[in-house]
């Protein structure tokens, strides 16, 4: 089957399956620290991306490109570049476009056109914070995968996040998580994002969400642990599978010199082995 055809849920499997890694490689272009040859380059994003897209394909079970990093250079046509790259060269590994969107209405409908007729990504990050009106634009596009915010890596999460809620008086993340499992997930297509660097708050989600894929930030340059990580969203009977679990800094800027791609996938084959390992235990 063409792997463009599958839904998100579908390709996820398939690459947990075929590449055996639960590792995300998550592109983060900071123009400041691309490697000296390609500073200054017209599309040396571009080509930084491209190359340890290409150095570390065989190792990941998705890639991430963050939206910011892109626009804020006005490096759009680079994304899109980016992407259609990934999606003609490694069709059979999900892009997952951290935008982190949030709005209503109409104006949502063209956020999800963004991401997905003009970008071409797999799934794309969502803000929950307005409601279902901001997430179901997304689950009219058939297959693609919607990954919502609900316990985010960031310190500052916490001051939103962990509220009490009414009439239950859960925090306000796992709230988040019984939604987006039951009421919202109309299309079955819908993933959880839920930082490395909080491992207990990993483990409740995952015993609200059964199965849902659940996105992991914050492992490598956050300092999140990959064994109480792993442990923490693992699903019973199921290893190696559920997660995926993203590195960014530590993959992309692992050398500043010519041997750029070779470092990142130095250091890409050793986050995939430190995940397989702590997945064994």
């Amino acid at each position: 089957m063409n792997s463009r055809s599958n839904t998100f849920h579908q390709q996820l499997q398939s690459a947990w399956a075929s590449q055996g890694s639960m590792l995300c490689v998550g592109f983060d272009p900071d123009p400041k620290r691309l490697p000296l040859p390609l500073q200054g380059k017209s599309e040396g994003i571009f080509e930084f991306c491209r190359d340890i897209a290409d150095a570390t394909a065989d190792l990941v079970c998705a890639f991430k490109p963050q939206f910011a990093y892109f626009a804020s250079q006005r490096a759009e046509a680079q994304l899109e570049k980016l992407i259609k790259h990934l999606k003609d060269k490694y069709p059979h590994i999900p892009v997952i476009l951290d935008s982190k969107r949030g709005d209503i209405g109409t104006t949502a409908d063209h956020y999800a056109l963004e991401a997905f007729d003009r970008y071409g990504a797999d799934a794309v990050t969502v803000n929950p914070y307005m409601g279902f009106d901001t997430i179901e634009p997304y689950l009219r596009h058939a297959g693609k995968g919607v990954i919502v915010l609900c316990r985010t890596s960031n310190p500052g999460g916490s001051d939103l996040q962990f509220l009490n809620t009414a009439p239950s008086g859960e925090p306000l993340y796992l709230h988040v998580a019984k939604l987006a499992a039951q009421e919202w997930n109309s299309s079955g297509q819908i993933g959880l994002v839920v930082g490395a660097t909080f491992p207990d708050e990993i483990a409740k989600v995952r015993a609200i969400v059964g199965e849902m894929p659940l996105l992991i930030p914050g492992i490598g340059a956050q300092g999140g642990d990959i064994d109480a990580t792993v442990k923490a969203g693992a699903i019973p009977g199921k290893p190696g599978i559920g997660m995926i679990i993203n590195s960014s800094r530590a993959i992309l800027y692992a050398s500043s010199g010519a041997d750029f791609a070779q470092a990142a996938r130095n250091v890409a084959l050793s986050t995939r082995e430190d995940l397989r390992t702590a997945t064994a235990k």
